[in-house]
């Protein structure tokens, strides 16, 4: 084990020295070969290797990665619904252009089984917190698995949601049911009591302090019997995301954690918690 994890943390190093040194996180093949890279070398399940007691210099090239990554992630989104919302025709019709779709595809088909699993009835609204310029898993509940709902997609990011809801204008019936908010989740606080269901996007928070003040606010302001729908990462792939704990979700019951193997085609942990009666 000892020589697993010195080899881990030898490619990590590695890794997080290119990155760091690039002039720009902007798509390019570089930073794309890099950050493919990255992934590749933590999407290994089966492992010993214990994240959590690994040393100080690692444990912060991990929360400057998830940064790093974080920004190349948002860059990348912006490149893609650009392209995508200057089609001719409507650009949902080709979202198989972005490299991760089938990625999301999977993800998504998982949480909607999860939240159909513990919720009574089909949510009215839900909000996705840290949507993007590229709501891939609002659009795709709305598209394939929820074709009642609304879906009220927060970003701080001006730009982002102007891409956004760009990108689904010149569909009739996504048009009407997605609704951007452009506003920090920290600011937004009646207005959560009014969703059946909060997605948590899982870079929303980029260190550990960051994501359990926004999981707090949260607690603070949802509805009792809400659903939180969490997106997290265990083991090794907490150098792509930050790792939450169900520990961390005071306030809420956790109902379910799914994580999964390298066969699932996706990289996240799904966490499922009920909003406990105030």
């Amino acid at each position: 084990m000892a020589c697993q994890e010195t080899q881990f943390e030898k490619q990590i190093i590695d890794l997080y020295d290119q990155i760091s040194k690039l002039k720009s996180l902007k798509p390019s093949k570089n930073v794309d070969t890099l950050f493919q890279q990255l992934m590749s070398t933590c999407l290994p399940t089966e492992t010993n290797i214990d994240v959590k007691k690994m040393c100080p210099k690692v444990q912060a090239i991990r929360t400057n990665l998830i940064k790093l990554r974080s920004e190349a992630v948002g860059y990348s989104e912006q490149h893609f619904s650009t392209v995508l919302a200057s089609l001719e025709d409507n650009p949902l019709h080709h979202l198989d252009l972005y490299p991760y779709y089938t990625n999301y595809l999977k993800l998504t088909k998982l949480e909607f089984d999860l939240l159909t699993k513990h919720s009574s009835h089909v949510p009215t609204k839900i909000a996705f917190v840290g949507s993007g310029s590229m709501p891939f898993t609002s659009i795709v509940l709305a598209k394939f698995h929820l074709p009642t709902t609304t879906f009220h997609n927060f970003d701080f990011d001006p730009q982002g949601n102007s891409l956004a809801s760009r990108l689904v204008s010149r569909d009739l019936d996504l048009s009407s049911r997605m609704i951007f908010h452009t506003t920090d989740i920290l600011d937004a606080t009646e207005i959560l009591r009014g969703y059946d269901v909060v997605f948590l996007a899982s870079l929303v928070g980029v260190d550990k302090e960051a994501k359990l003040k926004v999981i707090e606010h949260l607690e603070n302001h949802m509805a009792p019997g809400a659903l939180l729908m969490l997106r997290s990462a265990r083991g090794l792939r907490s150098f792509l995301y930050v790792d939450v704990d169900p520990c961390d979700l005071k306030g809420f019951e956790v109902l379910e954690i799914y994580h999964p193997s390298m066969s699932d085609g996706f990289v996240n942990s799904v966490m499922v918690a009920r909003k406990i009666s105030d």
